[in-house]
């Protein structure tokens, strides 16, 4: 029996899609800004603290990277307001999920940001009177952002994408709006026609985006 597309429920119902994708957009740009404040903060702490702090932060990062996102999703939704005794909404949930987990990579991309500093930018800071806050303010960050330019655009990416884990927990984004006109429907072939490229046009508006700004203020070398 052969099968025939039909794309009719799917553009009835549209609009689940297209504010899932908004919704989406929404979730990873301020998870992106909640971890870089994490990562900044931690990669300073690194840099700059003894052992003890060198050794929390290094436990942060490498429990992060090595537990499963969708693994940490559940844990906050699930776990944490069961031990704690409090609850929040899913899409809180997941935005502190997803925050904790991109400070975790954040740290990493801002500690090799700030180790490849020119020891020179450093010297000419002292030479002209900047004290320690002064030369992180307008000597070391400014410096350390266009030489993490590249590997930022590619962490955002990352994270858009992985806003659609945010379905299992029943946040409304685009891979939840797709998955609910597929069990409405059993249009599965079609829904994930449309789904596809949306996630493919997205991502590829944003990469080229974040490349113009890295074109624009990275180092020439």
């Amino acid at each position: 029996m052969a099968y025939h597309l039909n794309f009719g429920y799917i553009w009835r119902h549209f609009d689940k899609l297209t504010w899932g994708l908004v919704l989406s957009l929404e979730l990873a740009f301020v998870s992106i800004l909640i971890g870089m404040a994490i990562g900044l903060s931690l990669a300073l702490a690194y840099t700059g603290g003894g052992r003890r702090v060198r050794g929390i932060v290094a436990g942060y990062v490498e429990f992060i990277r090595n537990v499963p996102l969708l693994l940490l999703v559940y844990l906050v939704f699930y776990g944490v307001p069961s031990i704690g005794g409090f609850a929040y909404d899913a899409t809180t949930s997941f935005i502190i999920t997803l925050s904790v987990y991109a400070g975790a990579y954040m740290v990493e991309v801002f500690r090799a940001g700030l180790a490849a500093i020119p020891k020179g930018l450093i010297d000419a800071g002292k030479a002209i009177g900047l004290n320690a806050w002064q030369r992180l303010i307008w000597v070391r960050l400014p410096t350390m952002f266009r030489i993490v330019l590249p590997s930022l655009s590619n962490a955002y990416v990352s994270l858009f994408k992985d806003t659609s884990l945010a379905s299992v927990i029943a946040v409304p984004e685009l891979t939840y709006g797709a998955q609910w006109i597929k069990t409405n429907s059993f249009r599965v072939i079609e829904v994930w026609m449309v789904v596809t490229p949306m996630y493919l046009i997205t991502g590829y508006a944003l990469l080229f985006a974040l490349q113009q700004i890295e074109r624009r203020f990275a180092i020439q070398r």
